[in-house]
């Protein structure tokens, strides 16, 4: 039987001054900014999406800035790193690189056997790069990255929890996740264990809980084809005693969320439509887009949100 879930397809977080926001995923990272819109949930606050050429499932990482916004902190109850994939062969390029650019790093790291750096964003977020052969997909490069260097998506996530089992047989039970591995107290599941699909849980019994606010995971979204096998998916965590929204338009992706046991939240996000539904993929991510029920309002929306702009050239 075909999957329901088939991996990672977003991962949201909330940021502070959105113009730093942007040169860091697009300018040292070197992600396309594939939309800039609004959150459709507080309509004064931009809603930015980073990823491939085309936005594609499982390589977009997107945030709400709020410029101002105090940092949150890590703890349990959040997902506390965001994996990128890159390749083997890039890894020196990438120390270097974080080093120009003065961000503090990890020594190299080793994990289940591939080679691995963390570091934060300027708000603290917590990212890794993993590097590894197994990844096929293309990169993005503005031009500011070699292109045989360029981020390749998601590798995956770790979920900082209290206790596992009750979200274990979330992922394996109802999820279609599987247990893959454990390493030092890191317990590895995947859809099929691929660059993309990869969710860690590591335990913190004693841990505080997390606060959200800038630098911090607001959700993580999972990949389902459609609108039919969201529904079946919800039927499914509603039937097994989950608390699952209503399904929500999100114009690029319909959406349902519900809190694992552990406190993250999850969304079950479709492949379809994309971004390129009101943007030519050439142009994707040049204008603010806005839901048709906000374009009557652009002109207040525009005037409160602050200019943003690219500035690639600067991070060559």
């Amino acid at each position: 039987m075909k999957s329901l879930i088939t991996g990672i397809h977003h991962i949201t977080a909330i940021a502070g001054n959105p113009q730093r926001n942007v040169d860091f995923y697009t300018g040292i990272l070197g992600l396309r900014m594939v939309k800039k819109t609004i959150n459709f949930d507080a309509p004064d606050v931009y809603h930015f999406y980073f990823g491939d050429e085309f936005g594609t499932p499982g390589t977009v990482f997107t945030t709400f800035p709020f410029d101002g916004a105090r940092k949150g902190t890590k703890g349990t109850g959040e997902l506390t790193y965001t994996a990128f994939s890159i390749p083997t062969s890039s890894f020196g390029y990438w120390m270097d690189r974080l080093e120009k650019y003065n961000i503090p790093t990890s020594t190299p790291l080793t994990r289940f056997g591939e080679k691995l750096v963390r570091f934060e964003d300027h708000d603290g977020m917590g990212i890794e790069l993993i590097a590894n052969d197994k990844d096929k997909r293309k990169g993005w490069t503005y031009g500011n990255i070699p292109s045989e260097f360029a981020i390749k998506g998601f590798y995956g996530a770790t979920l900082n929890l209290k206790a596992k089992d009750l979200t274990e047989k979330l992922l394996t039970q109802f999820m279609d996740y599987k247990f893959l591995a454990e390493e030092d107290g890191r317990y590895r599941f995947g859809t099929k264990g691929e660059p993309g699909d990869i969710i860690d849980i590591v335990l913190d019994k004693a841990g505080r809980q997390g606060v959200q606010s800038a630098g911090t995971v607001h959700h993580i979204a999972f990949r389902t084809d459609n609108e039919s096998s969201q529904l079946e998916i919800q039927r499914i965590l509603i039937e097994n005693g989950y608390h699952v929204t209503e399904v929500k338009d999100r114009n690029y992706f319909k959406s349902i969320y519900f809190r694992e046991p552990g406190g993250v939240l999850f969304e079950i996000a479709t492949d379809e439509p994309g971004f390129a539904i009101d943007e030519d993929e050439a142009h994707l991510g040049e204008l603010l887009k806005l839901p048709n029920w906000a374009e009557q309002h652009r002109d207040k929306i525009e005037s409160k949100l602050a200019k943003v702009q690219l500035n690639i050239s600067t991070y060559a």
